[in-house]
């Protein structure tokens, strides 16, 4: 007779890397694309912010301030990759893989590995949505002061 109270080892977890590849390359490391698209978005944001709510001129010095420190958010990680580059060896040859390449492989995370398309996409995804947003707000607030709402 069974022991009822014993439970079945269901074995290894599975479920989150059933649709990894086992032959995809692994890179820890974001493609620059990727970096590029957080400046652009991060900048989209900032532009949104003023086209939407510079209309006095207190606001006008909270947006500079506001300004500044995306401005730093944004300087900080270039000028730490330029002095990573300054490190190298400038006769080394730089392995550099294509943007679809590193999507089709998988992005190692402190805890899983996930796609690196998937990665990208929810390191993106907040940043995005609030620059979007900031957008529709800038859109309403004009709409609103030019009476078309």
């Amino acid at each position: 007779m069974r022991n009822s109270t014993r439970e079945r080892d269901p074995g290894p977890d599975r479920s989150r890397h059933d649709d990894l590849g086992h032959n995809r390359p692994v890179s820890d490391k974001l493609h620059p694309y990727v970096y590029i698209a957080i400046v652009v978005l991060g900048l989209w944001y900032v532009v949104s912010a003023w086209a939407g709510f510079v209309a006095e001129a207190d606001i006008a010095y909270l947006l500079a301030v506001v300004s500044g420190l995306f401005f730093i958010t944004i300087a900080i990680p270039c000028a730490l990759s330029l002095a990573a580059r300054a490190g190298r060896d400038p006769h080394a040859r730089v392995q550099r893989t294509s943007f679809r390449e590193w999507a089709s492989g998988n992005f190692r995370t402190w805890q899983a590995d996930l796609k690196a398309s998937s990665a990208a996409i929810q390191i993106l995804l907040p940043i995005a949505a609030v620059a979007f947003g900031m957008t529709a707000f800038a859109i309403l607030t004009r709409a609103i002061e030019l009476g078309v709402i």
